[in-house]
């Protein structure tokens, strides 16, 4: 999925890549859906544990905390590209338990956790009241946009490589937008 920037598989393309008999899959996760919720579960359990520690550090400001959250968000999409397509190909394609699981699970969390560190930020005098909510799809655009778009960079830009520096300039250049547009000053 990484390298195909998509998050269609196969199973005979995955066992081809893997060297693995797709039988495995069935054996291991039930079917196809099961392996992708159980990739699901794996990248967003990571990040919900590492919002939810970022949230209770007491030895950090409102602004430090949210300049590394949304680096981090630019280094996960970079790392796993596919995760905002995938996410919203499982909560469209589950079932109304499924997709409440995966809100519940995932998504709320991050909300809520854009709620504290920017109601800490306000509470401080740092940032500008602004809606965790339209926070959220700013940061996830903004990045997910970015990752999620190498056919646009192979023809207009005659790339369509993601390399290291790219993502960090990349970072940076994300981290200053979305700060500045917070920013009580």
């Amino acid at each position: 999925m990484r390298d195909g920037d998509t998050v269609d598989i196969s199973l005979s393309e995955l066992s081809l890549r893997s060297g693995l008999n797709s039988a495995l899959v069935k054996y291991y996760f039930g079917n196809k859906a099961g392996l992708l919720n159980a990739l699901l579960d794996r990248d967003w359990q990571a990040i919900v544990t590492s919002v939810d520690a970022l949230v209770a550090k007491d030895d950090m400001d409102p602004e430090a905390k949210l300049r590394r959250h949304i680096s981090k968000v630019t280094d996960t999409f970079y790392a796993v590209p596919y995760l905002n397509r995938l996410t919203m190909r499982m909560v469209r394609d589950s079932d109304e338990t499924g997709a409440r699981r995966i809100a519940d699970c995932y998504l709320s969390p991050i909300y809520r956790a854009y709620e504290n560190l920017i109601g800490d930020g306000v509470r401080a005098g740092v940032f500008r009241d602004i809606d965790p909510q339209l926070f959220y799809f700013t940061v996830t655009g903004a990045v997910d946009r970015f990752f999620a778009t190498r056919l646009v960079m192979k023809y207009c830009f005659d790339t369509d490589t993601l390399t290291e520096e790219l993502r960090d300039r990349y970072r940076e250049h994300t981290v200053d937008i979305i700060m500045a547009g917070i920013l009580a000053r």
